[in-house]
């Protein structure tokens, strides 16, 4: 591993890790609280599916797609010297497709308990949250940072 994956290797090392300890902590403690009243709750689900429930059922589909997703983050961070800010949502998302992945294969479902009361929306959890982080920093750095996506010298 070379010196510029150790400074921001250790984030996807903290998603996983806390990705691990809120789903653990939610089997324990499945019954729903408000965190903020109105804003933000707490309410144990199991997700058998990716966003918004899609593919529902096909835990090892999900499984295989995010073991795509770690390869494919892996092969970029191999192609290319990334600064920081580029390095870190890749180090997002790898953490969460990583935290996603083990439960899937070995539960055959995801573990969410994250709720926006203000709005309709799906439960989530930790790993989906740095998924979408992750996303948007590589998202931003694609198009207003293309400098940041230099060709790592072999």
């Amino acid at each position: 591993m070379d010196r510029d994956m150790k400074k921001t290797g250790w984030v996807a090392a903290l998603v996983f890790v806390l990705d691990r300890l809120t789903k653990l902590l939610a089997e324990k403690f499945p019954d729903a609280w408000p965190v903020i009243p109105g804003v933000l709750g707490y309410r144990y689900a199991r997700n058998t599916g990716m966003a918004f429930s899609l593919l529902s059922g096909r835990p090892w589909l999900l499984g295989v797609l995010s073991a795509l997703v770690l390869i494919a983050g892996a092969l970029v961070l191999m192609q290319f010297r990334l600064d920081r800010l580029t390095r870190t949502g890749c180090m997002l998302i790898l953490g969460g497709a990583l935290g996603n992945m083990i439960d899937r294969f070995f539960t055959g479902y995801v573990v969410d308990m994250v709720e926006l009361l203000f709005v309709d929306f799906a439960v989530f959890n930790v790993a989906d949250v740095a998924l979408t982080a992750g996303c948007v920093l590589l998202g931003f750095s694609l198009l207003f940072r293309p400098e940041a996506w230099k060709k790592a010298e072999r």
